[in-house]
């Protein structure tokens, strides 16, 4: 980025900041700060181990220095602004989860493809955080991240003192991590009457079980009913490693019959004994991986992380750091939503040809000079794929 490009963004972002709301982190003035400036590759460092006193120190310091990217701590300190980590005095941290939308699976076929992906990934997040850690919507706070992915901070008393260990526990259990199968299909002895042997009755896990059994019941139950319902069940069933024919048109009678379905929902797997244990558990595990969430670990393990400040920009996309209320995370366009600068026409020189769609345009600028609106010049820049005005 030349002086003149460098200027320029400084300046947007300055323009930005002179009348923007930010969503400041509970206790902010026990967090430490961290900010990286606009610069050459020769001089881009974090400056850290700040503190704030007050709201308007924080509002003075952004409008001042315009930094690319503004984060704090998600751990709460005695002293901040200590110079080095042993001093700060560690209190304690919000829960804070990362899903980064660049790192799922699948192939990627554009940006918004990325981010819409990483969208879903986030609300099969949120159903765990609701359904089974029992947190209220009110205690769950959606951002997007301004760049690829999405965030949830966690501030309620119940998970501020968890160290490290135990927050990894929590990512293993919405990614699946270590799920025993073997506590999926089970068996229950049953007493005979007197004079004859006990039997034992094959069991799978009830919808009551609560946790990853009620999850895998109410999975295994919806997708084969549905499908057993489909004109191209068979096709399907038989796409999977292992399941042949006979099994496939066992399992689409069974599930056909509202009696056996209502006898899997407790458990009683009696009427699969037709089939393989192994075919139910191919399509458990397809199910597993259907409902786990893919969430970047480290980030919630570290207790000491800087996270992006909700309000601020992304300097690597010029958009906003956006914090949503859980009721406005399904309908969030990040593309359109996220964009603060105007439709102004702004001259850039286009370094190599670059495609993307914002505000609902698809916008391809090829290398060399062109006008382009604001947002997408700021945009552009950011990227580094365009340098600004016709030099």
């Amino acid at each position: 980025m030349d002086e003149k490009t460098r200027a320029f963004i400084v300046s947007k972002f300055q323009e930005y900041y002179s009348t923007a709301q930010l969503t400041l982190p509970p206790e902010f003035t026990s967090r430490e700060w961290g900010f990286l400036e606009f610069g050459s590759a020769d001089d881009v460092f974090m400056k850290r181990h700040r503190d704030f006193g007050s709201q308007g120190e924080l509002y003075d310091y952004l409008r001042g220095i315009a930094p690319a990217h503004a984060y704090y701590s998600v751990a709460y300190y005695e002293y901040p602004g200590a110079p080095k980590m042993k001093e700060k005095n560690w209190l304690k941290a919000d829960l804070i989860f990362d899903i980064d939308s660049d790192h799922l699976p699948g192939k990627i076929n554009s940006y918004g493809d990325m981010l819409e992906k990483g969208k879903k990934e986030t609300l099969k997040l949120l159903d765990f955080l609701i359904n089974d850690f029992g947190f209220e919507e009110s205690a769950v706070h959606a951002v997007f991240s301004g760049g690829r992915g999405y965030h949830f901070h966690i501030s309620d008393p119940s998970v501020l003192s968890l160290e490290s260990p135990e927050r990894r526990e929590i990512v293993d259990y919405v990614s699946s991590k270590g799920l025993d199968l073997e506590r999926i299909f089970t068996t229950k002895e049953i007493s005979g009457d007197a004079g004859t042997e006990s039997a034992k009755m094959s069991m799978f896990v009830s919808e009551d079980d609560g946790g990853w059994s009620s999850r895998i019941n109410r999975y295994l139950i919806s997708y084969l009913s549905s499908l057993a319902k489909s004109e191209n069940a068979m096709e399907i069933l038989t796409g999977f490693k292992g399941i042949g024919e006979k099994s496939a048109s066992n399992l689409i009678d069974v599930f056909k019959d509202e009696y056996k379905v209502a006898a899997l929902k407790k458990g009683n797997i009696d009427s699969l004994r037709n089939i393989r244990k192994g075919v139910l558990e191919t399509i458990v595990r397809y199910g597993i991986s259907q409902m786990a969430a893919c969430v970047d670990e480290p980030v919630t393990a570290d207790i000491k992380r800087l996270i992006r400040l909700p309000g601020s920009l992304h300097g690597k996309s010029g958009m906003k750091v956006t914090a949503l209320k859980i009721d406005e995370l399904e309908k969030f366009e990040p593309l359109n939503d996220a964009i603060v600068f105007g439709d102004k026409s702004v001259k850039i020189k286009a370094i190599k040809p670059f495609a993307v769609q914002m505000k609902g345009k698809d916008l391809m600028v090829e290398e060399g000079l062109q006008e382009v609106p604001e947002y997408a010049a700021v945009y552009l820049i950011c990227r580094g794929v365009a340098e600004y005005g016709s030099h």
